[in-house]
Parts: C-alpha cells; structure tokens; sequence
C-alpha cells in the first residue's frame, strides 16, 4: 500500500491548474490522494456554478477525494483579491484543528498567494509528517510586482512569513534553475540543498494536431489574460506590422482574464481591432485544436525583473504541441527558446522588435518552420517528460 498524499493548495479542478493532472496522476500511480482547496473561482472570481458554501463542498474526482474549504472570491478588484488570500488560511486555520485525515505526506503547489501554505506546513508540524513545497510565484518579489509597493513596513513581514513557510518543509522545488537560487535567499545557509529544481510539464492532452486552413500568417496566444503577462505589447507591434504594409498577419487569442478590458482598450487606442480575434475562455483540452489554426505561438511578461527568473507553464504547453514560438521575454524564457531553437525572442516592452520577429518569422520557409516545431517537440520531450518528472518525485516519498 502507498502512502497518503495530503495535498494543500487553494486551486483544483475545475480551476485550470496543474497541481489537478499531478494529482491525478498520483492516483494512477496507487497513492491514496486527498486535496484540501477552495471553492473554485478562477479567473473569472465568483464561485463556479454548482458550488457554494453548502453545495459540493466534499467530491470525488478522478480517484481524489477533495474537500473545499470556504472562500471569500476574488471578484473584479484589488480589494477582492485580498481578501480571498486571506481567507483561505484563515478558514484552513479551523479545518486544521478538526480535521481526522491522517496523511503520510503533504504537497503543496504555491502559485500565489504563499500564505495558503500555512494550512500545509500547520498540519505536517501538527501530525509530524514531510512537507513538500513547490513554489510557482516567488514571495515578496510577486507582492510588489502586483502592487508596487516596496515599503519596509509591507515586504519584511512577508519574508518573515516566507522564512517561516520554507523552514517548516521538507524538501522545496522551483520551477527554474533562477527561482532555485531565489528561494535559498530566505533558506538557511545549511540547507541549500533542500531546495532544487524541478520544471513544470504539460499534461498528455498537449500533443502536435494536424494543421487546419486559415487565412494568413497567425499568431496565437493561449492562457490567462493578466496584468503579468503585458499583452499590451501586441497591439503596439501590429500598429508597426500595419505601418510595413503587410496585410495578412493576424493574432488570435485564446482565454480570458482580469486584465482583458485593459489589453482590449490598448487595441481600440492602437486602431488594430480587425487584426484580433478574441475566443474567449476554452476547456484546456481545446487548446492543442486552437494552436493548431496557428502559425506561431506567443508568449509575453511584464516589463519586471521577476520575470526574468520564470519559466512559464505556457512554454511547455506550447512546446508540446510543436510550436514555433514567438516571445517578448528574458531570462530563463529565453534560454530555453534559444537551447531548443524554437523560436524568436525580443527584449519586454520592445514592440518594435517585437514586430520585426513576427515579420520575420512569417517570412521564413516552411522547412525552417517545420524544423522549429520539430525542435520544439523534441526538447520539450527531452527536458520536461511528465513520466521522467514524476519519477524524481516518487524518488522523494520513498
């Protein structure tokens, strides 16, 4: 018999989440798998149909047994969003005095906020069991991204937090070789070696489709539509692809998100409606259809140093699906797209640049085209395998 996985994190499914398929796959491997989350309402923030404080607050799903602890949602404002950071840990604070579950392990996926993390490390240090930490969104740097406040009186309480969440776990992955050297700034000297890297993959569904007719050259984007992903950038770059003359390049975007009406007006400001098509949101499993009605796909930041350190999920997701990629990123985004000569980068926040590699790319010839997607599969397969990172994982609950 295998031990029983506690996972903590306030996202499941039906939120589009990775920390789902490694569940579900944890299953498949013959662990006993209980998710302790929330009452999923991401991105859109209100409470998905069919939940609610006294509807499916206990299900099963795909073999794992979930229990949805209650939420304030996210809503539309910054005012919102606070208060659903804090009542996930706050609600998780009375779960963990009453709960009878008796986990061998707990798991925690840590996309923001880090502050869920203390239902985790609360119950491993409460049952004196591992706890295992893998961090998305590194704390403070995502805080004062998002809200530009660099205060001493904000940041050293965070990191008095961080130091205290990191110190409570077992073992802690990032999501890049930069993330790893991050977290060991909050980590005692002693420990180094409890943090490592471990990338994130795409679920079996992303897979090469066949390529369907469309007009002229497409550029896709898929995914959440935030303030951190700066597609602001997009228009600016079709404005200048319009000013060359060039009549048959078109972008497609695929999803949904808080920052939409902001991306939307810099389109209407820009004048390059006729150039975008909007889908809106779709199940993750339509992505690799959409992809396939594109010619490149797109990825984009902020104009942030925190940035520079990330490997998006996105890159792999697209990667598996034989893309050619086209990104205005640094850092770690960059190495990967460059190691893999996959793509094209420019500097974030250079439209102009940015203009010149979609120009580009679509002049290309479609055998470089062909070997870009070839090169993109192939390095995806070699790097970021779900079987070969979810052995390394089994490795550490041995």
């Amino acid at each position: 018999m295998k031990k029983h996985i506690l996972i903590v994190c306030q996202y499941f499914y039906p939120e589009p989440f990775r920390i789902s398929d490694i569940a579900f796959e944890w299953v498949k491997r013959g662990y006993k798998v209980t998710v302790v989350t929330g009452l999923p309402n991401y991105p859109e923030g209100k409470i998905y149909p069919g939940y609610g404080l006294f509807k499916k607050r206990r299900e099963t799903i795909n073999g794992v047994d979930v229990i949805r602890i209650p939420l304030i949602p996210r809503g539309k404002g910054k005012f919102g969003l606070v208060m659903n950071y804090f009542s996930f840990p706050f609600f998780g604070f009375f779960w963990n005095l009453f709960t009878k579950i008796k986990a061998d392990e707990v798991f925690m996926l840590e996309t923001s906020p880090m502050n869920q993390c203390k239902v985790g490390v609360a119950y491993a240090k409460k049952h004196n069991v591992p706890c295992y930490l893998y961090v998305q969104d590194l704390w403070p740097e995502n805080v004062e991204m998002i809200t530009g406040i660099h205060s001493p009186l904000v940041v050293k309480p965070i990191e008095r937090m961080v130091r205290k969440i990191y110190k409570g776990c077992t073992h802690i992955w990032g999501t890049s070789p930069s993330f790893v050297e991050a977290i060991r700034k909050y980590v005692d000297p002693a420990e180094h070696d409890k943090v490592s890297f471990w990338p994130q993959y795409a679920e079996e569904f992303y897979e090469p489709k066949e390529k369907k007719a469309h007009k002229g050259f497409n550029v896709i984007f898929t995914g959440n539509i935030g303030q951190a992903q700066g597609l602001e950038i997009l228009p600016e770059a079709a404005s200048i692809i319009r000013k060359e003359g060039i009549k048959d390049v078109r972008f497609t975007i695929v999803g949904d998100g808080r920052a939409r009406h902001t991306f939307e007006d810099s389109i209407t400001k820009a004048g390059v409606w006729d150039l975008f098509e909007f889908t809106g949101r779709v199940k993750a499993t339509e992505v690799p259809d959409y992809l396939a009605t594109g010619d490149a796909a797109f990825l984009s930041f902020a104009d942030d140093d925190l940035f520079a350190k990330t490997i998006p999920a996105k890159l792999q997701s697209y990667m598996a699906c034989a893309m050619p990629i086209i990104a205005s990123a640094k850092g770690e985004t960059v190495r990967v797209i460059t190691e893999a000569d996959c793509g094209m980068c420019s500097d974030i926040g250079d439209a102009e640049a940015l203009a010149c590699n979609i120009i580009a790319m679509r002049n290309l010839s479609a055998s470089r085209l062909t070997e870009m997607s070839e090169n993109a599969y192939a390095y995806n397969k070699e790097h970021f395998s779900k079987k070969k990172l979810m052995d390394e994982i089994d490795e550490y609950f041995k």
